[in-house]
């Protein structure tokens, strides 16, 4: 748990802004309708024990580097660990290096080159129980055999990261990241986020999309075989990154607008294009992206509670300032957060539900923003629920082979394609053109 929301549930109000939510242009066919036996029922276990269970979205990678968590112990307040993973049966998780854009300006490189060291040292103390993950090969091979170990991999969140520097972009992969988020809660040099909400002289918000060297960024995402990934990214971006990208695209930690009214979700027309390219909707567990009614009573509580408001912005520009540590922060967050309650389990469920029925069961997943969020659903308490999230679908008629696609299959069909077009596009014979950077002077021509 860390300050990846910023403000945490109370100050995300940019992001439950009004948000118009169009109808589909055309709806897709929806997962047939399964009849709901007793058998099926109780065979939900087996089934969550024999799939290949993948997460795409985790920020234990902050605990990591901040406070020294070994995953091998207990997790405390956390989300993540070792034990946990495996009572969830996770089978490959990501790992996010997620990047603060205000605390660490003109330092995104040396922040982001430790957050990967992290994962590579977390890794290293635990050989036995997991193992460095590059492609869908390693995932299968990670969970091969009587000895299953959790594949990690790793995520870089935020565009910011790379500095619009396609040099960086290539070194991350060659550390192992295997997606990006073309932006975070900010926008970058090339890309729109949704967590912008500047608006011109007439009120309508300004969204640029994505600029042309953006567009380069994602071909070149392509043609290494990382996979784009639109959470956080404005509506225009997210149509701008589709019509870039030559592979299918993935969102690693986000739901469904027609659900939940938030910038950060994804429309149903949205959704459909989503589908048309092939990609996957991976499902995010925060409180404030699976219900309006949370959010009508988070809000509420805001504007109730000035006094309060006021002095959790003040511990949070003292821990920005490391005046204060993440412990005395996080009791703070989460003492305001008991003030709210927490949605129902069945919410995140609708969310996964309804991008089933309009995108497709081959189109959906989940990304549970693990240990980057204040606040989960009832029910969910940490990875150790996930098992939950598939007997409350099999309640509602999925099949086991549904399952199987959401639980991870789907992800990893996308990651497989997009390392496909990686292999065709390297083979390619046209000009290569991409971004060359420029070397800095040696010191004997200064």
């Amino acid at each position: 748990m860390h300050l990846k929301n910023l403000t945490g549930i109370l100050l995300v109000l940019a992001l439950t802004a009004s948000a118009q939510t169009s109808k589909p242009t055309q709806p897709a066919k929806a997962p047939q309708a399964k009849a709901t036996t007793k058998t099926a029922q109780a065979n939900w276990k087996a089934v969550h024990e024999s799939a290949i269970v993948i997460d795409t979205h985790a920020d234990t990678t902050g605990r990591f580097i901040d406070e020294n968590f070994d995953p091998g112990k207990d997790a405390g307040k956390g989300q993540w660990d070792l034990a946990k993973a495996k009572q969830g049966n996770l089978g490959a998780e990501f790992f996010s290096v997620w990047i603060d854009p205000e605390k660490f300006k003109d330092h995104y490189p040396q922040r982001t080159l430790k957050m990967i060291d992290s994962i590579y040292q977390t890794v290293t103390k635990h050989p036995d129980e997991m193992v460095m993950a590059f492609s869908t090969r390693d995932i299968y091979a990670a969970r091969r055999g009587p000895h299953k170990r959790i594949a990690a991999l790793i995520g870089i969140e935020g565009g910011h990261a790379i500095e619009n520097d396609m040099g960086l972009l290539r070194d991350y992969y060659r550390l192992g990241a295997r997606y990006m988020t073309l932006t975070w809660a900010n926008s970058n040099e090339f890309a729109q986020s949704s967590g912008d909400t500047k608006k011109d002289e007439k009120g309508k918000l300004i969204d640029p999309g994505m600029t042309e060297h953006g567009r380069l960024i994602v071909r070149e995402m392509n043609r290494l075989g990382m996979m784009v990934d639109i959470s956080h990214v404005s509506d225009r971006t997210f149509y701008n990154a589709l019509t870039a990208s030559r592979a299918p695209v993935i969102a690693s930690h986000s739901g469904a607008r027609a659900i939940t009214d938030v910038p950060r979700n994804m429309n149903d027309d949205m959704l459909i294009a989503l589908a048309r390219n092939g990609g996957v909707a991976q499902v995010n567990f925060y409180c404030r992206f699976i219900s309006n009614d949370y959010n009508k009573a988070a809000d509420k509580f805001v504007q109730d509670h000035p006094e309060d408001v006021k002095k959790f912005r003040e511990m949070q520009d003292a821990y920005n300032a490391g005046k204060i540590d993440m412990t005395e922060f996080q009791a703070y967050e989460t003492k305001m957060e008991n003030n709210v309650p927490r949605p129902p389990l069945s919410a995140l469920i609708d969310h996964i539900d309804h991008i089933a029925k309009v995108a497709g069961v081959d189109h959906v997943g989940i990304g549970s923003d693990f240990d980057g969020l204040s606040c989960l659903p009832q029910g969910i308490d940490s990875v150790a629920d996930l098992p939950k999230i598939t007997q409350a679908l099999m309640e509602r008629g999925y099949s086991a082979a549904d399952m199987r696609k959401i639980l991870g299959g789907n992800l990893l069909r996308v990651f497989a394609e997009v390392e496909k077009v990686s292999q065709k596009m390297q083979h390619e014979t046209n000009p290569d053109k991409r971004q060359e950077v420029a070397l800095p002077p040696s010191p004997k021509d200064r």
